[in-house]
């Protein structure tokens, strides 16, 4: 016998608060407006705040609750502001999307100290202060959570062809930080997990398209994917149905990338 109910699977976000970074544009935007539609209130937040409120205005005309906060991830003053913003709007968050996220597009001794730091920082530590303050929360609370660090193929996969060295070392080491939360938060039911999406069609990708030149031919299936085709992959790891599910890293690149 068992309590679940067959199958087990739901995508009924009712009630609950998800906070999504990087969702001006690209995949955060997907990701927000996918929440929003399966009823989660949701904080959508960004550098260009005019971009997160057509996005909110968007949302709420589909019947769904938006709130669009300003936030800077290279700042940990803006992170943890715009956390106690979104809790007095809406309340504790359970849900965190950790998307967003920079490209480096240089080599690596040709890189200056600022844009080093910009990416480690956006890329790497502004996820690493979010996540522990969205943790510290929930447990504080006794209430459990899901977090989904976005990382990237490239985590696994490095090409001479294309500069992303530094992009590559910070997204391999999201991959690391999801595996260490997982350990550290289980006990107390905050599910942590990550997906490694391959070539998929964003504002970052496109700025790497027009320097590089269509890399598409050279993959199996010869195309860029949709976000809306790594929809099903964010909606299981923030449902009940994954709630045995914690440090686990999914590749999404249609076949892209090594094995």
């Amino acid at each position: 016998m068992t309590d679940f109910p067959l199958p087990n699977t739901s995508n009924d976000l009712t009630g609950q608060v998800a906070f999504v970074t990087g969702a001006s544009s690209g995949l955060g935007r997907r990701f927000a407006a996918v929440l929003a539609a399966c009823g989660a209130q949701v904080v959508a937040t960004g550098r260009r705040v005019e971009r997160l409120e057509t996005l909110a205005e968007e949302i709420r005309a589909a019947g769904g609750i938006c709130e669009p906060i300003a936030l800077d991830m290279t700042s940990k003053e803006s992170i943890r502001d715009a956390l106690t913003e979104a809790e007095t709007r809406l309340g504790t968050v359970q849900i965190l999307i950790n998307n967003a996220g920079i490209p480096d597009a240089a080599r690596a001794v040709k890189m200056s100290d600022e844009l080093t730091d910009a990416v480690f920082d956006t890329n790497l530590v502004g996820p690493w202060v979010l996540s522990c303050e969205v943790a510290r929360r929930l447990i504080e609370q006794k209430r459990a959570g899901r977090i989904v660090n976005i990382a990237s193929i490239a985590a696994f996969n490095i090409n001479s062809a294309i500069a992303t060295t530094l992009y590559s070392t910070t997204k391999s080491a999201v991959v690391r930080m999801t595996e260490s939360h997982a350990v550290e938060w289980a006990r107390n039911h905050i599910n942590v997990n990550c997906i490694a999406p391959g070539a998929f069609s964003s504002e970052m990708m496109d700025g790497m398209l027009s320097r590089v030149g269509d890399i598409s031919q050279g993959f199996p299936r010869k195309r860029i994917c949709d976000p809306a085709q790594m929809d099903s992959t964010l909606l299981f790891l923030v449902s009940p149905a994954s709630e045995c599910v914690t440090g686990t890293v999914i590749k999404i690149d249609d076949g892209q990338g090594p094995r």
